[in-house]
């Protein structure tokens, strides 16, 4: 790349000065650094929406692009920051398991404790690491630095426990893992899962205790304010509603069963 990328992910709002300032620290450090906001509006300590978030979206940068994650209900304890280099992008963050799904994706070559003060400011604050500790990892890896050079090798890393459907002959169930900002219920059953299920089969959906009508190619194929079900951008499979928040005219979130059975079989 002719300029180094941070891509910056946080819970931190845009209304206090939070983010700002660690974009502020890693230009001082790199100012060459083209920094990319994927989001500041991971709900607050809520470490699964932001792995899950990351991993919606880094496959989609270039080849060395640096992630710089910071959603850390841990701050100040004595959970370690690491470093991790995983294919074509490295990653700073908190080792609370915010990187679960993109090391489970691409096993990281190698993960450091960020160890070595020198690449971190000189007075490291209990309730902002993110500024003091993070954010010059992310822009000292920008310049060129290795790596190994920010600290000792860390060993296992956390991982969350994500949930996972349970797959039968005839029936899939899993559970509503993201809601985005339109409403749209997004679950943990992938495109390979629903389409064995769905080959040569007809289907019935239900999310919590409602039961969606159909399946769609996309969202302007079902009526306005129709529920429906679809393939996502994520390629699993969502709940939305046509023009409106399926969330919402459901009544379900995060967390919700989804249970999507082979109701017969093409003859």
């Amino acid at each position: 790349m002719a300029r180094p990328v941070i891509a910056l992910l946080t819970d931190f709002g845009t209304r206090d000065h939070y983010a700002g300032t660690m974009k502020g620290v890693a230009l001082g450090i790199c100012p060459d650094a083209t920094l990319v906001d994927i989001s500041h509006d991971v709900p607050p300590h809520d470490v699964l929406a932001g792995a899950l978030e990351l991993a919606a979206c880094h496959r989609y940068f270039p080849a060395g692009t640096i992630f710089l994650v910071v959603v850390d209900p841990g701050v100040g304890s004595s959970r370690r920051g690491i470093a991790a280099d995983a294919g074509d992008y490295k990653f700073v963050a908190p080792d609370n398991g915010v990187l679960t799904v993109v090391l489970e994706e691409t096993p990281p070559r190698k993960v450091v404790e960020l160890t070595e003060r020198r690449y971190a400011r000189a007075t490291v604050s209990r309730t902002f690491e993110g500024r003091d500790r993070f954010a010059p990892a992310a822009a000292w890896l920008a310049k060129g630095l290795e790596l190994s050079a920010l600290g000792r090798p860390a060993g296992a890393v956390h991982r969350l426990e994500l949930p996972r459907p349970s797959v039968s002959a005839d029936t899939l169930a899993g559970e509503v893992l993201r809601v985005d900002r339109f409403g749209n219920l997004i679950t943990n059953i992938d495109r390979k899962a629903f389409d064995r299920l769905a080959h040569d089969a007809s289907l019935e959906i239900r999310v919590g205790p409602h039961q969606v009508p159909r399946v769609v190619s996309t969202y302007a194929d079902a009526g306005a304010g129709e529920i429906c079900a679809l393939i996502g951008s994520t390629d699993h499979v969502e709940i939305a509603a046509n023009g409106a928040s399926a969330a919402i005219a459901l009544g379900v979130g995060r967390g919700a069963p989804v249970v999507i059975t082979r109701s017969n079989a093409a003859s």
